[in-house]
C-alpha cells in the first residue's frame, strides 16, 4: 500500500509540474505578446497609420486577456500581421 502511495504522489507531483510549465510558457508567451502590441499600437500612432479595432488598442488588459484566451501560434500570427501592417504604412 506504500508503493501505491508513493507512485500517487510522484504522479501527482509530475503533473502540476507540468501544468506549472505550461502555465509558465503561457505567461511568457503573453508577456511578450502585451508587450510587442503596445509597442506596435505606438508606432501606428506615431506614424499616424490609422489602424483601428481591438487589435490596435492601448489597453494592456485587453491584449493579456485575449492571449490568454488563444494558442500561442495564433498571438503570434496577430502580432506579425499587425507587423505586416506597419511596413505598409511607412
Amino acid at each position: 500500500m506504500t508503493t501505491f502511495r508513493l507512485h500517487g504522489a510522484l504522479l501527482g507531483a509530475t503533473f502540476l509540474g507540468a501544468l506549472a510549465l505550461n502555465s509558465a510558457a503561457a505567461f511568457a508567451n503573453c508577456d511578450w505578446y502585451v508587450r510587442t502590441s503596445l509597442e506596435q499600437q505606438q508606432r501606428n500612432l506615431k506614424m499616424k497609420c490609422g489602424f483601428s479595432g481591438a487589435q490596435w488598442s492601448v489597453d494592456k488588459n485587453a491584449h493579456a486577456v485575449w492571449c490568454a484566451s488563444v494558442g500561442p501560434d495564433v498571438s503570434r500570427k496577430a502580432a506579425q500581421t499587425r507587423e505586416q501592417q506597419l511596413s505598409t504604412c511607412k
